[in-house]
């Protein structure tokens, strides 16, 4: 028996340019562009921008990260530099906090399965950010500067 093959058409918006979407300000080192918002939760695609001396907090991951650096240098709280074309795994339950190194903007590619969790004093979580979290800030930000909210969902 032969699978019914899907026309492109049946994932539509499967096309996102880049330059549609707004860069999103966390704070004035931290910005993030949102690329698709996986169905049912499962996690997020985003392209993160951070500018040199600005530090990732420790937080822990519920699931896997996959991170492709684009520009710039990344330098793990392990004392592994990610840098330009690297790329990193992070497994699920994975802790760490990282810092941005070198003069550029460090730019890259993060698929986030599950969510991230911003940890405090004792390992408290203070902040978490999931699907819906960032699906949210999206439409959020969209709305308060009078842009359309574009269909990103899987």
């Amino acid at each position: 028996m032969t699978a019914r093959r899907r026309p492109l058409d049946d994932f539509l918006p499967a096309r996102i340019a880049a330059k549609d979407t707004p860069w999103i300000p966390m704070s004035p080192e931290k910005s993030w562009k949102p690329l698709r918002f996986l169905a049912d939760g499962r996690g997020f695609v985003e392209l993160l921008r951070m500018r040199p001396g600005a530090i990732m907090p420790l937080h822990r991951h519920t699931g896997e990260i996959h991170a492709y650096n684009l520009a710039g240098t990344r330098t793990l709280c392990t004392g592994e530099v990610i840098g330009p074309g690297d790329y990193a795994y992070e497994p699920p339950g994975n802790t760490d906090w990282w810092r941005i190194t070198g003069e550029e903007d460090m730019t890259a590619l993060v698929v986030v399965i599950g969510a991230v969790e911003f940890l405090g004093p004792g390992g408290v979580v203070t902040s978490r950010a999931d699907a819906h979290s960032q699906r949210r800030a999206y439409e959020t930000w969209c709305a308060e500067h009078g842009l359309e909210v574009l269909d990103l969902s899987e």
